[in-house]
């Protein structure tokens, strides 16, 4: 396990009002996901002649932008996900927040934004949570969520990249992504709309990406269905992603394919975890174009035992059922298969520090 102890870049500036230990225990007390925010959240603000400055943790609260502000009319700006973890013995981890920040900078050179280093990065989230420690939940699958993201705030209508740019970071003590909990869901197959195109913004995690996918989402729950898939926007016949989570299937002979990172597909840190796990356990991985009509036929058949879905928020989410025009296919017996049972136990067990962790993945935070 990591435990880095670098030098600290981020100012503690405490808030004057804080949330009294009763409201605090009554906002921890029926846990949903990002809509509860705690006392304090990080900021640092970049300009061409001063770089990164103003690093600091200061009191939660609503920020002041200019109407003309860049990111209100040309969407520039960009955000990562990650969870603190509270571990038996009360100390509170990371898993893999150096992935969450190199994919932060890819985004952030995608998007023409200033690339914070690793180094503020990681210290943003440690103060904030040293901070903020008593928001971090204990109950079972519980967590405090992070959310970093950089915006552009120069006030100006014109198309470039901005010469202000803010950095945040704040913190939601958060239940389970699915009020379910680890139980199948319906997917959508989207044959209209795409997330991405070649060439785009795929592969960089910006909120434009996620407001392409709001209308097929609203057509995915008029079917029934609690997540869209989307197809490649160049032949509309491969599975990319859903519309915060990578995919992957099982077939029956124990292999572990998803779909190949083509630019318009987020590298997922989940994923990425995912994979490093099902080699070291003996698994075929395949790393490829997966066409719909290969999916449908083999969850028709048989062949294909296990699809599921994974990404920060949610972790691991069995596929249940696919749905599609003309379409409406059970996978396996509609349960969570075996596969996906054992990455969701190895990988939750790790993070909540209920196994050892060989890897390294896990960083204390406090």
């Amino acid at each position: 396990m990591s435990n880095d102890t670098q030098q600290e870049t981020f100012e503690v500036r405490p808030t004057s009002h804080p949330r009294t230990r009763e409201e605090r225990a009554a906002a921890l007390t029926e846990l949903g996901f990002g809509t509860v925010f705690s006392d304090h959240m990080a900021h640092a603000t970049w300009t061409p002649d001063q770089g990164w400055h103003d690093r600091r943790i200061e009191a939660y609260g609503p920020l002041s932008l200019d109407p003309a502000a860049a990111v209100l009319h040309y969407a520039q700006e960009i955000f990562e996900g990650l969870k603190a973890y509270r571990h038996k013995d009360g100390t509170v981890w990371a898993f893999r927040p150096e992935a969450n920040a190199a994919r932060f900078a890819q985004s952030a050179r995608r998007l023409a934004l200033p690339e914070l280093s690793e180094a503020d990065f990681l210290d943003s989230i440690r103060q904030l949570v040293r901070t903020d420690m008593e928001w971090v939940p204990n109950a079972p699958g519980s967590s405090l969520y992070l959310r970093p993201y950089m915006f552009a705030s120069e006030a100006f209508l014109g198309v470039r990249a901005a010469r202000r740019v803010e950095y945040l970071v704040i913190a939601s003590p958060s239940g389970p992504y699915f009020t379910s909990g680890f139980t199948p869901v319906s997917i959508w197959v989207a044959e209209e709309y795409h997330r991405a195109g070649p060439g785009g913004t795929g592969a960089a995690k910006c909120g434009g990406n996620y407001a392409a996918s709001l209308l097929p989402q609203q057509q995915a729950y008029e079917h029934g269905c609690q997540q869209v898939c989307f197809l490649d926007a160049a032949t509309n016949t491969y599975l990319e992603e859903l519309g915060g989570m990578n995919m992957f299937i099982v077939t029956a002979d124990g292999a572990v394919h998803t779909p190949a990172l083509t630019g318009t597909i987020l590298e997922g840190v989940t994923r990425q975890s995912i994979l490093q796990l099902v080699t070291d356990a003996g698994h075929e991985v395949h790393e490829r174009a997966i066409t719909l009509e290969e999916v449908k036929a083999g969850v028709a058949s048989g062949e294909i035992t296990e699809v599921f879905a994974c990404g920060t928020a949610a972790v691991i989410t069995p596929v249940g059922v696919l749905k599609g025009t003309g379409f409406d296919l059970t996978v396996g017996d509609g349960a969570a298969g075996t596969v996906t049972n054992e990455l969701y136990g190895l990988l939750t067990d790790l993070q909540y520090g209920r196994h050892e962790d060989t890897y390294g993945w896990m960083t204390r935070l406090v």
